[in-house]
């Protein structure tokens, strides 16, 4: 089976990596949707163009999709794209998201190919802490809920602190998994990559949300 994987470089479509090789499958690229305008409903937008480098980690090639992020065009630019591979699905992190899953599935029936969830409607807490406890290293990169402040930009997650980040969000009623957007991450090491990706960054805060501006070292 040769897949590719619809990575935005963060936790979940890094453990979707590491299920499709633990299948025996063939991961032949990390496909990444690069949205140029202010918003999508389907991707992640801060970050992604650093699953480049995760890539080579992985050992595979990376395509990003430049889309405007615009509802129906967004989809329409990943579709295109996917059917010039030589590929027989598209594995992908979604977890709770009907929306997001639904369009994937059409755009995989489309053109033929096989589209995959490995981890949809995980426990969620069973999710976070089998992710820390395999060795996945989730750096947050950015915050955008109450209960978050800036010092969780660039934390990465240990069993310490995924403790800290359930109990803030059974306070402040966030989603743990931060399937709401309340939080974003990368992923710089983990079972499914042969090394660590290393970074700088530097944090930006509006005293409310804040993000971080990373580059490779």
């Amino acid at each position: 089976m040769r897949v590719a994987i619809l990575s935005s470089g963060g936790k979940d479509s890094s453990a979707a990596i590491w299920w499709a090789q633990c299948q025996g499958w063939e991961v032949t690229h990390l496909v990444t949707v690069i949205i140029t305008g202010d918003d999508s409903l389907t991707f992640q937008i801060p970050g992604t163009k650093l699953v480049k480098y995760q890539s080579r980690l992985v050992d595979c090639e990376w395509l990003p999709v430049l889309s405007s992020g615009l509802e129906k065009q967004e989809m329409k630019d990943l579709e295109v794209e996917l059917s010039n591979l030589d590929i027989d699905g598209v594995v992908t992190g979604a977890l709770r998201s009907d929306y997001q899953k639904n369009r994937i599935e059409r755009t995989c029936d489309n053109i033929g190919i096989c589209s995959f969830s490995p981890l949809w409607h995980q426990n969620i807490r069973a999710h976070m802490e089998g992710l820390v406890s395999n060795g996945f290293e989730i750096m947050i990169t950015a915050v955008s809920c109450e209960g978050l402040s800036d010092k969780w930009l660039g934390t990465i997650l240990d069993k310490d602190k995924l403790r800290e980040l359930g109990e803030l969000s059974e306070k402040y009623r966030f989603n743990f998994d931060g399937e709401g957007g309340e939080y974003e991450t990368l992923v710089v090491a983990g079972p499914h990559m042969s090394g660590r990706l290393d970074v700088d960054y530097t944090k930006h805060w509006d005293g409310k949300r804040g993000y971080l501006e990373i580059k490779v070292v």
